[in-house]
């Protein structure tokens, strides 16, 4: 428990340091953010700096690799499909920055990526005995066989796209994905517990430890590129950080065979890709719109309600659905 606690401050020490580093750097290069013409409230925050996510990725690995310690495969794993899904943001982020407009990777091409990520995260998953094929459930276990694959791909590519779309107020992202975080980093310490007490065995602990730093690290991490994020933010976290924090968030719930917990705790996610889901299908078949604009954060924003109010808001949402996710493990 106190390296965990240890881990978070330090990384949250280290981003803190970190960020006006990168932010300086970001003005330095021209990595500003390009405004979609359509988004008239936010004209005001053209050139704000973007690329963000850098502030607390490269952190969060650095702090996790020098604690992780005993069985940390796992961990590892994680972290390099962290690093992958950042990887792919700052690509897209990169190409915004070079052509001035606010379109990166072509939208088969990102999903191209995403997939190639998932497929190969689905196929560990598949392989590697101390995951495995089955998921908890409140009442036992669900024993999926091959059918893990598919789902695991589908719920990697769902997350880190509603991550993305999510990531549009200041701090919105930020602040859910730090209560998600918090949230499942308990309930991998549960997990833990429950394997220690019905005989899971010290390896398999010593895995779900190296998971709950990795989940203390990215919270510490976060936590300080808040600091700078928050309303009116400083500097945006762009595709480089939200799909990274879609890929670790859902890493530390497949990982440890809780992914039916997603859409549960991550339900502010869910709502911004099903509000763009329904936007599009209903405007291609009738040309007529259900919300004013999508994702509904917005369409909440064109309704007149302040960004900061929408945000808070969210995130109060994401702390009950996390107590309740809290609730169904133990």
């Amino acid at each position: 428990m106190l390296t965990i606690l240890l881990v978070f401050i330090i990384t949250f020490v280290v981003s803190a340091i970190f960020a006006p580093f990168v932010i300086r750097m970001a003005r330095r290069v021209g990595a500003r953010q390009e405004i979609l013409q359509y988004v008239t409230a936010h004209q005001g925050k053209q050139g704000t700096p973007t690329m963000g996510g850098l502030i607390f990725i490269l952190p969060i690995i650095g702090v996790t690799l020098a604690f992780a310690s005993g069985q940390a495969s796992i961990c590892y794993v994680a972290l390099g499909v962290f690093f992958s899904y950042a990887l792919l943001g700052f690509l897209d982020d990169f190409i915004k920055v070079h052509t001035h407009k606010n379109l990166g990777l072509r939208a088969y091409q990102k999903i191209i990526g995403q997939l190639g990520i998932a497929i190969i995260i689905a196929l560990y998953v598949y392989n590697t005995p101390e995951i495995g094929t089955s998921l908890i459930l409140p009442w036992g276990e669900l024993e999926l066989g091959w059918g893990i694959i598919p789902l695991i791909i589908f719920v990697f590519i769902a997350m880190t796209n509603s991550a993305n779309l999510t990531d549009g107020l200041d701090g919105l992202a930020g602040w859910t994905s730090f209560v998600m975080i918090v949230g499942l980093t308990i309930i991998l310490g549960i997990t833990q517990q429950n394997y220690l007490v019905n005989g899971g065995g010290q390896a398999l602990a010593e895995q779900l430890v190296n998971l709950q730093l990795l989940g203390s690290a990215t919270a510490g991490g976060l936590l300080a590129f808040l600091i700078f994020n928050s309303y009116p933010a400083r500097i945006f976290m762009g595709d480089t950080g939200s799909l990274a924090l879609g890929g670790v968030i859902t890493c530390l719930a497949v990982f440890s065979r809780q992914t039916l917990i997603l859409p549960l705790i991550c339900l502010v996610f869910v709502v911004s890709a099903v509000s763009v889901i329904i936007q599009v299908l209903h405007y291609k078949r009738t040309k007529r719109r259900v919300f004013l604009m999508a994702p509904l954060h917005h369409h909440f924003e064109k309704k007149g309600v302040n960004e900061t109010k929408i945000v808070a808001i969210y995130i109060i949402i994401t702390i009950i659905v996390s107590v309740i996710s809290i609730m169904l493990t133990l």
